[in-house]
């Protein structure tokens, strides 16, 4: 089964993170099963982004940003593409890295209550550390996927606790609804899904596992099954925090102890595990997605044991504990990674299919039709949510 076992799950493990779990918790909270239809969309448009850097890293093996860089002639336009990609990427997931540590926090807290709060950062800080120090890229995967399992049972069984309405799931699936006030909601959901720097991480990860062609396949099935199994996580929140009044759960943190009096200790602790794994496994990817990045722009050709590629994880990691620590909040850089990871997204979709398209790079596994029909959609879509993310940063919306 672990040979298997594909970077499929380091890429769901990436987006199921804290902030997936907070835009979740408030869709159930605030407007029930309606919106599980935009979790559905973010999880195929996610599937089929996925698959194409995979497939594109496995044919070419080469990082996303070293077949950019290839791709693109013009200097002035490759300069840009990389300036925002490594600004969006390294100074955003040093942003974003004290909210994933933070989330792992809330799940001990959760678990074993607050007496020793201060010190749960640092604990997730060693804890995340030695696992990226010590580990192989098939270590890392094996955790990984124990780290997704435990994530998934918490998250299910927590969403059976609540007794949800089967009609009432199944309708929020597949009709969608727009309720009033709902659809800064949904591009939380979708922002929270398609995730910028799980392209770049896949590309360069399919390369530790595999070598050829003829992997192709086993590649597609570990992209589908992962982001389709992250994807069941969550709607496994959605659907627990639409059992809980709207009164008394404002984030992640909440819903577990929402949980609680309606459902009794086990839901907290359930909910406080998966939260935990949930931030443990967004807490490792965020630098090592960053440190892939790094080394694909600068050209390093860098193994996970080389200085350089250590250097940028230990100043990711290093960041999100000093700024969660300190209670430090760092607003502006976090507005400008969320101005910058609008940008990103639509300009990195464009490139993505614009370069699997091409026989030159892909050989006979340019894209087909169909893939391409869905890709230019999810392009379009992405256009649409990173301009609303921009505008909601700088308060025009």
């Amino acid at each position: 089964m672990f040979k298997k076992i594909g970077p499929g799950v380091l890429v769901a493990a990436a987006f199921i993170g804290p902030g997936t779990i907070t835009a979740c918790t408030i869709a159930g909270v605030s407007f029930g099963y309606a919106l599980l239809w935009a979790m559905l969309l973010s999880i195929i448009a996610t599937m089929v982004l996925q698959e194409m850097a995979a497939r594109l890293g496995i044919i070419t093996q080469k990082g996303l940003a070293d077949v950019i860089k290839q791709e693109l002639r013009n200097k002035w336009v490759k300069g840009t593409i990389i300036a925002i990609v490594l600004g969006a990427i390294l100074i955003g997931n040093a942003a974003y890295e004290a909210g994933n540590i933070g989330g792992a926090s809330l799940g001990l807290a959760a678990i074993f209550g607050k007496a020793y709060v201060e010190f749960y950062p640092i604990i997730i800080g060693i804890v995340s550390f030695v696992l990226l120090w010590l580990g192989t890229y098939k270590s890392l995967e094996k955790i990984f996927f124990a780290l997704i399992a435990l994530m998934s049972l918490s998250f299910i069984i927590t969403a059976i606790l609540t007794k949800p309405d089967l009609g009432g799931i199944v309708s929020g699936l597949f009709i969608p609804s727009m309720p009033s006030d709902s659809l800064l909601t949904v591009i939380a959901l979708v922002g929270t899904t398609v995730v910028p720097y799980n392209l770049f991480l896949h590309a360069s990860l399919v390369n530790e596992k595999w070598k050829s062609k003829t992997d192709l396949k086993v590649a597609r099935w570990d992209t589908i099954i992962s982001i389709a199994l992250g994807g069941l996580v969550s709607m496994c929140v959605i659907i627990a925090a639409a059992s809980i009044p709207s009164n008394e759960v404002t984030g992640a943190g909440d819903l577990a102890l929402g949980l609680e009096p309606l459902f009794g200790d086990m839901a907290r602790y359930f909910m406080g595990i998966g939260l935990f794994a949930a931030g443990i496994t967004s807490s490792i990817t965020a630098p090592l997605a960053a440190a892939y990045v790094a080394n694909s722009c600068f050209g390093w050709n860098a193994s996970l044991k080389d200085w350089k590629f250590r250097m940028v994880w230990i100043s990711i990691l290093s960041i999100g504990v000093v700024f969660l620590s300190f209670g430090i909040k760092p607003i502006e850089v976090i507005k400008f990674a969320q101005i910058a990871n609008g940008i990103l997204l639509p300009a990195i979709a464009i490139l993505l299919v614009w370069i699997v398209n091409k026989a030159s790079v892909m050989g006979t596994n340019k894209n087909t039709i169909a893939q391409n029909v869905i890709g230019y959609a999810i392009v379009l879509f992405s256009l649409f949510l990173g301009l609303k993310s921009i505008f909601k940063v700088m308060g025009l919306y």
